[in-house]
């Protein structure tokens, strides 16, 4: 990656026309071929960028120009649209290129199967005296979460979301239906697990009878410091 902070005016051409007048600036040429003019402010948001397949080429500065002090002339063509994005440089103030290597890429944490995998480790977290039938147990329109059966023995349908939200309620309620038809499971009772649940969610949740669960995913690693809270 080369990092170039300059003075610069930029200037764009395509399906939409813009322009940033003179100001100091901070350019991103990435190895993919992308350029992005970035400002001190928006963010992670660049002012204007160009997306590959794209060609960078360094343009001779015609007597005009000179005169008003630019010092070099980038342009910046899409391989495909067209659209050229100009940076005319009047002062170069750093300059230098970076080898970041390959990136391993995001990596979430607290996905829906980590919360999974913690609840059937942690199933008592349903209430005392559930215990764990099996993790993804499927059915004909697709896999439960969690199966489980609570103190008294009757199944207990878990559906596991980061966020709930109706759409959540209403697929449970689905796996619902289906699995109270099996003689072998009947009755299955439903519980919402998620880390947050919308109220419109909570509210469709408990009018069908579905228990809500709110989980606390540091405090399910061991990460939750009780000597950092309030109350």
């Amino acid at each position: 990656m080369r990092l170039v902070v300059a003075r610069c005016s930029v200037d764009y051409a395509g399906r939409l026309s813009a322009h940033l007048p003179l100001a100091t600036r901070l350019l991103l040429l990435k190895s993919d071929g992308s350029v992005l003019v970035h400002s001190d402010s928006l963010s992670y948001k660049p002012l204007n960028w160009m997306s590959p397949p794209c060609a960078l080429t360094t343009e001779e500065v015609d007597e005009e120009r000179s005169a008003a002090g630019v010092t070099e002339i980038w342009r910046v063509t899409h391989a495909k649209t067209a659209d050229l994005l100009v940076i005319s440089i009047h002062e170069i103030l750093h300059d230098s290129q970076h080898d970041l290597g390959v990136d391993p890429g995001l990596q979430k944490d607290g996905v829906e199967a980590d919360l999974q995998r913690l609840l059937a480790d942690q199933i008592e977290l349903l209430g005392d005296g559930h215990t764990l039938v099996r993790r993804e147990y499927m059915t004909a329109i697709g896999p439960v979460d969690i199966l489980a059966r609570d103190a008294a023995g009757a199944s207990v349908a878990v559906e596991i979301k980061r966020r709930g939200d109706i759409d959540g309620v209403e697929q449970l309620t689905r796996y619902l239906e289906l699995m109270n038809r099996d003689p072998l499971l009947a009755p299955v009772a439903g519980v919402f697990a998620a880390q947050e649940i919308k109220p419109q969610a909570r509210v469709l949740a408990e009018d069908r009878g579905i228990r809500c669960l709110l989980l606390d995913y540091d405090a399910m690693r061991g990460l939750d410091d009780h000597l950092a809270r309030l109350f």
